[in-house]
């Protein structure tokens, strides 16, 4: 039986992890697991042959066996879970990729991953808060921006979005007249 990774057993990442996924439930009697991806095509999981297994800065590496999508979740035999009751101890787990194995953005694209905690700035250069998450809203992205603890929204639009510079750490928008 493969235990729920601890901090003793878990291991630090090398770098920074992009959480790609959920360990949502055990899949079938043979130690498979079905997760909840993140990723805009479900897909996106397959192409790793590591994944890092838990979070809050405690990670295992986690070599994949076996996976596929199944519907909009990816089932996957993970290396050392050979049963459903080791399954069931990974339930609610992150599944990570070091961000340096994720290919390379088109211009113009970013990781939602490089987006979150980004100081953001309106034009005249008065702080606004940080990223604390995106949302997918069908017709377009948004921002999450947190000042403070007061949280408001910001679609990621051009007409709002000006410019984003993740080396230095921030996103300059045009605020809307009654947008915030």
């Amino acid at each position: 039986m493969t235990a729920r990774p601890t901090a003793r057993q878990g291991e630090a990442a090398p770098e920074p992890m992009v959480v790609m996924g959920r360990i949502a439930a055990p899949f079938g009697v043979k130690g498979w697991i079905k997760v909840q991806p993140f990723t805009q095509a479900p897909d996106g999981l397959l192409t790793f042959v590591d994944w890092w297994v838990g979070g809050d800065g405690t990670w295992r590496r986690r070599h994949v066996e076996q996976a596929a999508v199944h519907g909009r979740a990816v089932v996957a035999k993970l290396r050392d879970c050979e049963d459903r009751e080791a399954a069931a101890q990974l339930r609610g787990l992150d599944v990570g990729v070091p961000r340096t194995a994720l290919p390379e953005n088109a211009e113009g694209e970013y990781y939602w991953a490089d987006l979150q905690g980004l100081r953001v700035r309106n034009v005249q250069g008065e702080d606004l808060g940080r990223v604390a998450r995106l949302l997918e809203t069908g017709a377009n992205d948004v921002y999450v921006v947190d000042n403070n603890g007061q949280q408001f929204l910001l679609p990621a639009i051009a007409d709002v979005v000006r410019s984003i510079d993740v080396e230095a750490g921030q996103i300059v928008v045009q605020v809307i007249d009654g947008l915030i």
